[in-house]
């Protein structure tokens, strides 16, 4: 697991085959900015030197957020540290947990069908409005019919984005069937459930894990494990959790400040920046990231390492209080 403290970007101008070329790669460090303005132009030299034997490579990288970073560090602020265990705030906002080897697995429940509240509120709308104006033999008795379903369809399409409605009971009973079947199979694994606003969390607390080691695949599968979380893990050698309220959650539509949220950020611009985080941090200190529900496993084995990350987890998601989830 990488989170540097530093960065810098590196450039190059060159000619290749009669044409202007400009190359520029990203350089880390957690040593000092200095270092990490040596390691782009190490890396900026290599790229141009390659380029110029007639490698294809892409000439500039660009600043991308941590489901988007191949290979690369995890490009975010960094909130405070504990042990090798690193709290950051990601391209929206939230702060989230990073583990090199304390194994957790977010479970989403299965997602509706639609489109989101639009795609929900549209089509019923529209049978509505036809069904209403055909039967009325009137435009407008089917334009309000169409307007007061749409709105109903609309606010129950919210509230289920949100996490307070499910599309139905059954998403939530098979994740605990899958959850339950995989205990079967490893009894010497000992769980720690929470549930989440969109679905489940997984914390496993007997031994600690190396993200490429086949374990773990094999738990992400048939947990029903996020396929872009899972494949972050393996890219970026470590575990995640989200322990802070989504902010469009609490009431903050603002996106962070400036755009798009990846670190660093001009001087001139941290203020911006600063001013939201305030804001978000006040909104959400009245919100959990999750809540415990239970602990799961007939072995009661319980690893040191994995034991002080939860107790961090829990006290940052406010998992055992009664905070709306968000």
């Amino acid at each position: 697991m990488i989170v540097p403290g530093f960065w810098a970007e590196g450039r190059i101008q060159q000619r290749v085959a009669g044409r202007q070329v400009t190359v520029r790669r990203f350089g880390w460090s957690d040593e000092s900015q200095q270092a990490a303005q040596a390691h782009a132009d190490e890396r900026t030299h290599d790229a141009a030197q390659r380029i110029a034997a007639g490698e294809k490579l892409e000439r500039r990288e660009r600043k991308v957020a941590y489901n988007g970073a191949n290979g690369m560090p995890i490009r975010e602020q960094i909130v405070s540290r504990h042990g090798e265990t690193i709290v950051t705030r990601n391209s929206y906002g939230a702060r989230c947990l990073n583990t090199p080897d304390v194994l957790f697995v977010d479970i989403d429940f299965d997602a509706p069908r639609s489109g989101g509240p639009l795609g929900l509120a549209v089509a019923p709308a529209l049978i509505a409005g036809t069904m209403g104006g055909w039967m009325a033999q009137s435009w407008l008795a089917g334009l309000i019919a169409a307007l007061v379903v749409f709105i109903a369809a609309w606010q129950i399409g919210v509230r289920r984005e949100r996490g307070e409605l499910e599309a139905n009971p059954n998403p939530e009973k098979r994740a605990r069937a899958r959850i339950e079947r995989f205990l079967r199979q490893h009894p010497d694994w000992h769980l720690r459930l929470y549930r989440t606003p969109a679905g489940l969390r997984v914390l496993a607390m007997h031994r600690t894990f190396d993200p490429s080691e086949p374990a773990v695949a094999d738990c992400f599968r048939l947990l029903g494990a996020d396929e872009v979380y899972a494949r972050m893990c393996l890219n970026q050698r470590c575990f995640r959790a989200r322990v802070s309220a989504k902010p469009w959650r609490i009431g903050i539509g603002a996106h962070l400040r400036p755009r798009p949220g990846v670190w660093p950020v001009a001087a001139d611009k941290l203020a911006l920046r600063e001013n939201w985080i305030l804001r978000y941090e006040q909104a959400a200190q009245a919100h959990a990231a999750c809540r415990f529900v239970e602990a799961l496993g007939r072995s009661g084995a319980v690893d040191p390492g994995a034991q002080a990350v939860q107790q961090l987890h829990d006290e940052l998601c406010r998992a055992d209080g009664s905070q709306p989830l968000a």
